[in-house]
């Protein structure tokens, strides 16, 4: 695939793509990055910087920063390109700029070649290789193998494509130390269970939205009682994997307290909507498991703060 030949739908539910991109702003530009997505990425791509054995230089830390977010970045304009038609017709989505037409899908799939070649480049000449390899292949596998073969074929879309959403903090630690080891594999583990249980809490209440885009999300496909059931297995396996990164002594008190109590409020999230076909336990599951993802985080660097060393 080349920057000529965007990742992009042969058909667009916006018209003429040139009329399109002239209506667009700036902000739409932005939009098109998913930047709320971005910030995630950022955050744990930075706590596996930061985690590592070894440091890099701070221009190369934010140069290395920098180019992951420019990846996610990339990934979503070629996920917005692919995913017009469907963004129109889910309220959620229907005013990202490719739904509403305001950029055209092939625009935003030039851009997003772009800024993924550039990306995977500029992390590889300022760190190493295997970084920028990763990088790239996160970019490839979120929209390729996730957003054109999986989303609109398998009710296990989320959970296979969820892998690239895991990989930022294996992306930094790599980035630091030009190897791979078992504490960022395990980071990558956590996010990658974790994601099933976040998307299918959202996806129960905007099971209609799913429903009417023809997208098999696993309410849609399953029905709601079978998706709250695996709701749990997954929160279940996701405090098992933050508490597994207890066992390569790589943290200790503080992160144990928090892997502990913050995973033991997340699974209880998760069991009470077991029992409850109600939207709101939905929507504070999904709210919830975004602070729980954040804080176990948060506690790692604290923790790596107060002891001066991570890895094996």
């Amino acid at each position: 695939m080349t920057a000529g030949e965007p990742l992009v739908r042969s058909t667009s539910p916006v018209g003429e793509g040139e009329a399109a991109a002239e209506a667009a702003s700036l902000r739409d530009w932005w939009t098109l990055l998913k930047p709320n997505v971005m910030q995630l990425v950022v955050f744990t791509a930075a706590v596996g910087l930061y985690l590592a054995p070894q440091t890099l230089h701070p221009l190369l830390a934010a140069v290395t920063i920098l180019c992951i977010a420019a990846g996610a970045g990339a990934s979503a304009a070629l996920n917005n390109a692919w995913d017009a038609d469907i963004d129109a017709a889910m309220a959620r989505t229907c005013l990202r700029p490719t739904a509403a037409g305001r950029i055209a899908p092939a625009e935003a799939g030039t851009l997003g070649v772009t800024v993924a070649l550039v990306s995977v480049m500029v992390l590889g000449l300022a760190t190493n290789w295997l970084a920028a390899g990763l990088l790239a292949f996160t970019i490839v596998f979120y929209a390729g193998v996730y957003t054109v073969l999986l989303k609109r074929r398998t009710p296990q879309n989320i959970v296979i494509g969820g892998l690239a959403g895991a990989l930022p903090p294996v992306i930094g630690w790599s980035a630091a130390t030009g190897t791979l080891d078992v504490v960022p594999l395990l980071l990558c583990a956590v996010i990658f269970l974790w994601t099933p249980a976040h998307f299918w809490a959202l996806a129960l209440y905007r099971r209609q939205d799913y429903g009417r885009a023809g997208v098999p999300m696993l309410p849609v496909v399953a029905g709601e009682a079978a998706t709250r059931r695996q709701i749990v297995v997954y929160a279940a396996a996701t405090v098992a994997a933050s508490l597994a990164l207890l066992l390569t002594g790589a943290f200790g008190w503080v992160y144990a307290v928090a892997a502990v109590g913050c995973g033991g409020h997340f699974l209880w999230r998760a069991i009470q909507l077991l029992g409850h076909a109600d939207d709101r336990r939905a929507v504070r599951l999904f709210r919830s498991s975004i602070v729980y993802l954040f804080l176990l985080f948060v506690a790692m660097v604290i923790d790596r703060a107060a002891s001066g060393s991570v890895g094996s």
